[in-house]
């Protein structure tokens, strides 16, 4: 599983990340060409990105919104988030949005003017938290570096390795800073408060909210098949990948 997972992975970095066409007038990477008009002119690939860009707009407009309320360090939360969000994540983006809240079960207390957390799993644990809301707030690359660093052994000392594999851009002590000080204090607050005002209130985590709503049996389906579940949740046209409209492989060659 993670061996695929690792190959779907690499193909989705090759589209954000890619070098220059084969053609000399296109040297953007393959997720730009429909950034601009100038880049889909460039590229040749105007038209397709007019329909896209139409298909897209609606898609959005249906898309199912997950959430995941959990703590950096609760292996049931590593284990859904790597090996059930993420991978859904990647295939079906187009029609899903994910909202990640880092805190879970932790606790906070107002000293002076800072908040002061405690966490389930300790001081590993909150440092992971805070670690992880600040990159959500700092690159659009942070699942895939939350991915990284959950799915390491070691997720506190991956994460600047894993940051650089994915966000390269991102300076490591800007993160840092974050994590240290007022911006940080004030975001993990937030996840407090988002956290606190889940109805019903969270009894465990992963804790999953599809469309802003938990149930156990949405809670039930979300462990077993997220997949199965963001595709029958979608009221848009049907994508490829949840069994709508696929291209049909079965022509042949004949040898003659």
């Amino acid at each position: 599983m993670k061996a695929l997972l690792l190959l779907i992975l690499t193909v989705w970095l090759n589209s954000q990340y890619g070098g220059c066409s084969l053609s000399s007038s296109c040297c953007y990477p393959p997720s730009k060409w429909c950034s601009s008009l100038e880049s889909a002119i460039e590229c040749g690939v105007l038209k397709h990105c007019l329909q896209s860009n139409f298909t897209k707009s609606r898609q959005t407009d249906d898309s199912v919104q997950v959430g995941l309320y959990y703590e950096s360090l609760c292996p049931g939360c590593r284990l859904f988030l790597t090996e059930m969000l993420f991978p859904t994540w990647l295939l079906l983006k187009d029609i899903m949005s994910v909202t990640l809240v880092p805190y879970g079960n932790a606790q906070e207390k107002l000293i002076g003017q800072k908040y002061v957390f405690e966490c389930q799993h300790g001081e590993e644990e909150c440092l992971g938290n805070m670690i992880e809301t600040c990159l959500l707030n700092m690159t659009e690359m942070a699942f895939p570096i939350i991915f990284c660093m959950e799915s390491s052994t070691d997720v506190i000392k991956s994460a600047q390795s894993c940051a650089q594999i994915y966000s390269p851009q991102l300076r490591w002590d800007s993160v840092m800073s974050c994590v240290k000080g007022d911006v940080g204090n004030k975001l993990m607050h937030q996840n407090a408060l988002k956290t606190e005002a889940l109805n019903p209130p969270h009894e465990y985590v992963p804790w999953v909210t599809i469309n802003g709503v938990h149930t156990d049996d949405l809670q039930q389906k979300a462990m077993n098949s997220l997949f199965s579940l963001v595709c029958s949740m979608y009221k848009g046209p049907k994508i490829p990948a949840c069994g709508g409209n696929q291209k049909n492989y079965k022509n042949k060659c004949h040898n003659e």
